[in-house]
C-alpha cells in the first residue's frame, strides 16, 4: 500500500470539519508525520521561563492533518496503527500558573528542560525516566459545524494523553464526516496518568500511522488495542475503553458500561457476568486530570484472559 509523508507545517490548533484536508489516502495506507512540539515550534532548549511565559498559547498543540479517508463515512470505524513515534532527541515539562491538578499548591512558573536518549532520559537526576513516546492528541473532526479549540477530548478523541497510544497500539475512532478528517500531535516521549503539571515532556516527534476503515461499525466513543511493547512499566496488551466528561466518575461508569458491552457483544459473556469480570480483573485509571473542565477516563482489560478476537 502506499506511503505518504507531511511536512509539519502548516499546523492546526483548532478542530473544524471544514479545515482543508492537507492529503487524500485511501484505507490501508500509510502516512509518515513530522509533528512539531505542542507549542508549535515556539519552545526550544535553552529557552528561560520569561520567554516561555510569552509564548502564543492560541498556537498550542500545533495539529498535523486533516487527513482525508477516501470511502470512510459516518457510521464507519477508522482504525489507526501506530507504526512509529519517534522522538528528537529533545523536549520540555513546564508548570503554568492556574493549569495542572495542584495549581493551588503550584502557583509559580517553571520551565524543565530534557535531554533524550533513545529509550530513557536521565535529565531530572536521580531519576531514570524510560521513554515510551506517543501522541497526545489523535482525533477525528467533530461532527458539528463551527471552530473548537483542541484541549477538551470527546467522542471523536482528541486531546485523551492516553499513553497506551505508543508504537505497536492501535485506536478506533467513530467517523464522524466524510473522510473522517484524521489530525494528530501533542507528541509526549513520556507521561505519567493524569499528566498531573499539565504536561508530560513535550516533544517534536517523527509519526508513523496505518489507516483501516472498517465499513458499517459503528463506535460510541475511541477504543484502544495496546501492545505488550517490551518497554518498562507499559501495560500488557489490553483493550482499553475511552471516556472523557465533566465529572470524573460519570466518564468512570460510562467507560465500565461501555466495556461490559464490548465483552458482551464480543465473547458471549452475559452482562451479569462481564460486569463480575469487570470488577475482578479491569483496570480503571484516569488518562488526564488536567484538560478542565473534561477528565479523561481509561478502562483496560488485559486481553491474555479473554479468547483472541478480531473486533472489526
Amino acid at each position: 500500500m502506499p506511503t505518504y509523508s507531511l511536512s509539519a507545517e502548516p499546523a492546526h490548533s483548532r478542530w473544524n470539519r471544514s479545515l482543508e484536508p492537507r492529503i487524500e489516502i485511501a484505507s490501508g495506507d500509510t502516512v509518515h508525520m513530522e509533528c512539531l512540539d505542542s507549542s508549535g515550534a515556539q519552545v526550544h532548549p535553552g529557552m528561560t521561563v520569561d520567554q516561555f511565559l510569552a509564548i502564543d498559547r492560541s498556537r498550542i498543540h500545533a495539529l498535523n492533518g486533516p487527513i482525508f479517508v477516501r470511502d470512510s463515512e459516518p457510521g464507519d470505524t477508522l482504525e489507526i496503527e501506530v507504526l512509529e513515534v519517534q522522538h528528537k532527541g529533545w523536549g520540555w515539562s513546564s508548570v503554568t500558573p492556574g493549569l495542572g491538578f495542584l495549581k493551588e499548591r503550584f502557583t509559580d512558573p517553571f520551565l524543565f528542560h530534557w535531554t533524550l536518549d533513545a529509550h530513557l532520559t536521565r535529565s531530572l537526576f536521580p531519576a531514570v525516566v524510560p521513554l515510551r513516546p506517543f501522541c497526545g492528541v489523535m482525533g477525528v473532526a467533530p461532527a458539528e459545524d463551527g471552530e473548537f479549540r483542541t484541549r477538551p477530548p470527546g467522542p471523536f478523541g482528541g486531546n485523551m494523553d492516553v499513553r497506551e497510544l505508543c508504537a505497536g497500539a492501535k485506536l478506533y475512532l467513530p467517523v464522524l464526516n466524510a473522510g473522517a478528517l484524521f489530525s494528530a500531535g501533542d507528541a509526549h516521549a513520556a507521561q505519567g496518568d493524569g499528566e498531573v503539571c499539565i504536561n508530560g515532556i513535550e516533544c517534536p516527534a517523527n509519526v508513523t500511522l496505518r489507516f483501516h476503515v472498517h465499513k458499517h461499525h459503528s463506535l460510541p466513543g475511541p477504543l484502544i488495542q495496546s501492545t505488550d511493547s517490551k518497554v518498562p512499566e507499559v501495560p500488557a496488551d489490553s483493550w482499553i475503553v475511552v471516556e472523557s466528561a465533566s465529572d470524573p466518575a460519570a466518564a468512570a461508569r460510562a467507560a465500565t458500561s461501555r466495556m461490559v458491552d464490548l465483552l458482551a457483544d464480543h465473547w458471549g459473556f452475559a452482562p451479569e457476568h462481564a460486569y463480575i469480570l469487570c470488577s475482578v480483573a479491569m483496570k480503571l485509571r484516569l488518562s488526564q486530570v488536567v484538560n478542565e473542565p473534561i477528565f479523561t477516563v481509561s478502562a483496560a482489560m488485559p486481553r491474555q484472559i479473554l479468547p483472541e478476537r478480531n473486533l472489526f
